[in-house]
Formats: structure tokens, C-alpha cells, sequence
């Protein structure tokens, strides 16, 4: 209790100490202490009450107004807060009884789906939330004859031999924008898993290889034959060949080729236009591409592990015991898919790339030539990563989202492309390659 001067006499206040956001725009009284603020429900009175150091004199005219006018914001506050009050509640039950009707309208589908009519509210609710899957940070991708899963604290690769048997890679890792915590900045935090990313498939993908030219040599030369260490480097030096031609074939086909086409139709003059034609036939270079190597026996073999992948992630995120049984009713696509990656990748370069050719054309004062487009374009590639992998994992986690599911439409209509329905023996190296990985963690 506090003690306040009304116009020269004394009443006692009561406090009510609320939290300070509630503080602003209800006119109550203020205690001396200024440890709180006086209910809103406190019984009207006519006169206004100031503290008693601040009692106002008879005759100041100043102090008058001063008076007229913290009593007229005074009304003003509390017809105000009965109004805010009366629109809450009103609030309040409209919501319930949308709940209510809401729950009418769903309960009786999921009844006859789940257990039939006599499973009871709760039974029938907990059914209903496990069909919506939760997006867990697991990943992977198909390498040659196997997958390879990564969780947050392991990574394992399960490779299917010829003679059947599979062979299994497993060691610890912590991304690096977990274990710095500067590195974990959004969009910083995408660019680099997106290196991490391509260094770890290069590995898994190395490995596979390894498995195959190994055992294909055992099956020429005998069981019994072990690859001598010069020819182990050899091999090593070759395919570390191969994947710096395919970096460089890519960045020339899908970067600087698309660039000097466009510049040869003379689209040039505008940043947007330029890019929109250097995206068109970025994207139609990107889809021939998919659909050429998709033709290959060997590349269709690595897309039904693709599949097999999905399914695993599919079917752990939906809280489904891994097995090869369960991963069967499971879809091949998934939204945070390494195709939908290059997909937002493509099409995200169109904007990004023309607001850099813009602030380039006004810093150098005239049109920038194709190899300083190419120049720039390749500077933001880190950028246009990180963006692109938010995007990515924004998809993942709002999947539910009857919107972002829209936007994710197009990746998933190209894994119609880079994934297959995969066979038993598939599916089971994807288990055998999830479970090696949660065990890890």
C-alpha cells in the first residue's frame, strides 16, 4: 500500500505490480516507489490523484490544465482498456468455438482411419500429429552402390559389394558452424555447409569408388589379390583428376557458357533482362543435363539409391522403426533434396546476379563485358549458396505450410527425374548406412 494526496487529502492506493510492457497506455496510479502500477479494476473516482509531492496548488492555472488534461487521458485509458478487454474475450470465445467445430469437422476422418469409432480423443489426436513428420536434421546422398547418411555428430557410408556383403564407413563430425560460433550466422552458416557439404560427398563418393575398383580388380586377378600402395595413390590422383574436370565442365557449361550466349543475342544493355536469358538457358542446360546422364544404366542405379536415401530420412522423421518393410510405403522425394538445391540455386541467380551486374555497371561507369560478369557472378557463389541453403532448410522445416509446399513443388517434380524406386537390396544399405549414423550421434 502507498499513501497519495487527493486535492489535499489522503486515501490509500493499492499496487499491483505488472510487467513494464503493460505499462504504456493505461493512465493508472503511479506508485511512489515506481515499483508498479495500480490495477486497472481499481473503483473509478472523480478527482485525479497525484502523488503528494506533486499535490496541485489552488489558483495555478498551469497546473490546472495540466490536471484537466492527465484526467482526460485517464477516461480515455480506461475506456480504452474495458474495450480491449470485451474484444479479448469476445476473441477468446470465437476461438474456442472454431476449436470446437474445427475438432467435429476432423475428429470423425481420423476416428474412421485410426482404430475405428470407439478410439477414443487422445488416441485418435496422437495418430493424427505422427502423419505430419518432423523435420530432423539428417541427410545424406547416393554414392556408387550405396548411401551415405550424415547426422549431426556422425557420418557413415554403407556400400554394397559384388559378393553381396556391405561394407560400412563410419566416423564422428561436427559441422564447423557448430563448433565456431561466429560461423553460425544465417546465410554465413549456409555457405559454409554448403562447402562442407561438397568436401564430405566428394569423400563418400570417393570411398565408393575405391570399393568398386577394388573388388573389381579382385574379381580379374583373384580374391586373394591386394592393390599395392602406388597403385592406391594412382588411382587416388585420378579420380581427384576427374572430380576438378567435372568442377570445371559444370562452372563452363552451366556459368560462363550460359553468359557468352546471352551476350551474343544482345541482351546485354539491362542487368535484368541479361540475367533473365542467362538463367532461361541455365535452366534448360540444367534439365538436358538430368535427363541425358538419367538415360545411363550406371546413373540410374546411383538415382534408386537416391531413392532408397529419401526413404530412410522419410521414415525416420515420421518416428517409423527403420526397417526395409517400412521404408517401402515411403516416397522417394523429399523437400530439402540436394535437386532442390541447385533448382532454388538456378533460379535465385537470376535476381541476385542482375543486382550485382547493376552495382558493378554503376561502380566501373559502363556495361560490364562478359568475362567481368563471370568474374562477378563467380565472387557471389558463396552468397547465392548460403541464401539458397536457408531457403532450403525453410522448406524443410515448413513443409506443413500450405503455401511453401506450393513453392516447393517444382524441386520435387524434378526428383521425378533424380530419384527411382529402389529394391530391397537398396533399401537395405540405406537402413544399414542410417542406423551405423545414429549410432554414432
Amino acid at each position: 500500500m502507498s499513501s497519495s494526496t487527493c486535492l489535499g487529502r489522503s486515501t490509500q492506493v493499492p499496487v499491483y505490480p505488472v510487467p513494464s510492457t503493460y505499462r504504456m497506455g493505461i493512465p493508472c496510479h503511479l506508485s511512489e516507489k515506481k515499483t508498479g502500477i495500480a490495477s486497472p479494476e481499481f473503483p473509478p473516482r472523480e478527482e485525479l490523484c497525484l502523488p503528494a509531492e506533486q499535490s496541485v496548488p489552488v489558483g495555478d492555472s498551469t497546473m490546472t490544465l495540466i490536471v484537466g488534461i492527465r484526467a482526460t487521458l485517464k477516461v480515455i485509458g480506461k475506456t480504452g482498456a474495458t474495450i480491449m478487454n470485451n474484444l479479448l474475450g469476445r476473441s477468446c470465445f470465437i476461438v474456442k468455438r472454431l476449436g470446437s467445430v474445427l475438432w467435429v469437422v476432423v475428429s470423425r476422418p481420423l476416428r474412421c482411419c485410426f482404430g475405428g469409432f470407439s478410439t477414443n480423443a487422445k488416441r485418435v489426436l496422437s495418430a493424427g500429429i505422427a502423419l505430419f513428420s518432423e523435420d530432423l536434421p539428417v541427410g545424406g546422398q547416393a554414392v556408387i552402390e550405396g548411401v551415405m547418411m550424415r547426422t549431426p555428430k556422425s557420418i557413415a557410408t554403407a556400400v554394397r559389394k559384388p559378393d553381396k556383403e556391405i561394407m560400412i564407413k563410419s566416423h564422428p563430425y561436427i559441422s564447423l558452424s557448430k563448433r565456431y560460433r561466429v560461423l553460425n550466422i544465417p546465410i554465413l552458416r549456409g555457405a559454409v555447409t554448403f562447402f562442407e557439404m561438397v568436401f564430405i560427398g566428394i569423400r563418400a563418393l570417393n570411398f565408393s569408388a575405391d570399393v568398386a575398383l577394388v573388388e573389381q580388380e579382385k574379381v580379374e586377378k583373384g580374391v586373394d589379390w591386394k592393390r599395392p600402395h602406388r597403385k592406391k595413390f594412382t588411382d587416388g590422383l585420378m579420380l581427384a583428376g576427374m572430380i576438378v574436370l567435372a568442377f570445371a565442365l559444370a562452372i563452363g557449361i552451366f556459368f560462363a557458357l550460359p553468359l557468352f550466349l546471352t551476350e551474343i543475342m544482345g541482351l546485354s544493355k539491362n542487368a535484368l533482362s541479361f540475367n533473365i536469358a542467362a538463367g532461361f538457358i541455365r535452366v534448360t542446360f540444367f534439365l538436358a543435363y538430368l535427363y541425358a546422364i538419367s538415360q545411363w544404366k550406371e546413373i540410374r542405379r546411383i538415382f534408386e539409391y537416391h531413392g532408397a536415401e529419401h526413404k530412410g530420412v522419410n521414415a525416420l522423421e515420421s518416428g517409423e522403426e527403420l526397417s526395409v518393410a517400412n521404408l517401402r510405403k515411403y516416397s522417394t522425394h523429399h523437400p530439402r533434396c540436394g535437386t532442390s538445391f541447385l533448382l532454388i540455386v538456378v533460379i535465385l541467380a537470376i535476381l541476385l546476379f542482375a543486382i550485382a551486374d547493376t552495382i558493378v555497371e554503376m561502380m566501373i561507369g559502363h556495361r560490364p563485358t562478359v568475362v567481368q560478369r563471370f568474374i562477378t557472378h563467380f565472387s557471389f557463389l558463396p552468397l547465392l549458396g548460403g541464401i539458397s541453403f536457408e531457403l532450403l532448410r525453410l522448406s524443410g522445416k515448413k513443409r506443413n505450410n500450405r503455401y511453401v509446399r506450393w513453392l516447393t513443388v517444382p524441386g520435387l517434380w524434378l526428383q521425378q527425374i533424380t530419384t527411382r524406386e529402389p529394391d530391397d537390396a537398396q533399401l537395405e544399405v540405406a537402413v544399414v548406412a542410417l542406423k551405423s549414423a545414429l549410432e554414432g550421434s
